[in-house]
């Protein structure tokens, strides 16, 4: 994905996609994953999208995360259906910006790489994907 600014905020408001083909496949993936993830209890994403309930902790009351559930769900599901579009506005460029962050944070979880020491120990695969992700999420938080 080059140095090519991949995200462009154009002067109406909307932020300007010049993702490749490539790049949009790359993200169209990930979208779907989490909105994967989501619905199938078996998926390896999904536990870290729905961590177990702790009811001693504020942010765990069960109106509290279902309401966070029915929002990423929202977010992931907006992102997806606009993947292909050349121009996002503010609501779909924040959907594209929290699901990119929902989908790294997943696969850090499902791969154990909570440290810098465990992603230089993955494989080539990861590390590009991880890598890949960081680098569109980066850019479209830059424009934004």
């Amino acid at each position: 994905m080059g140095l090519a600014r991949l995200f462009v905020r154009r002067r109406d408001g909307r932020v300007e996609v010049r993702l490749g083909d490539a790049g949009r496949s790359f993200v169209h993936d990930a979208f779907a994953q989490v909105v994967a993830a989501e619905r199938d209890p078996d998926h390896e994403w999904h536990a870290s999208l729905t961590p177990p309930i702790d009811p001693a902790v504020d942010q765990d009351d069960p109106v509290a995360t279902l309401r966070r559930q029915s929002e990423m769900t929202t977010n992931a599901e907006l992102a997806l259906v606009t993947s292909g579009e050349q121009f996002l506005n503010a609501a779909e460029a924040w959907a594209w910006l929290t699901t990119l962050q929902v989908a790294l944070r997943s696969v850090a979880v499902s791969h154990g790489l909570l440290s810098d020491e465990r992603l230089a120990q993955s494989d080539a695969a990861t590390l590009d994907y991880v890598r890949t992700l960081q680098q569109v999420l980066f850019a479209l938080a830059e424009c934004l």
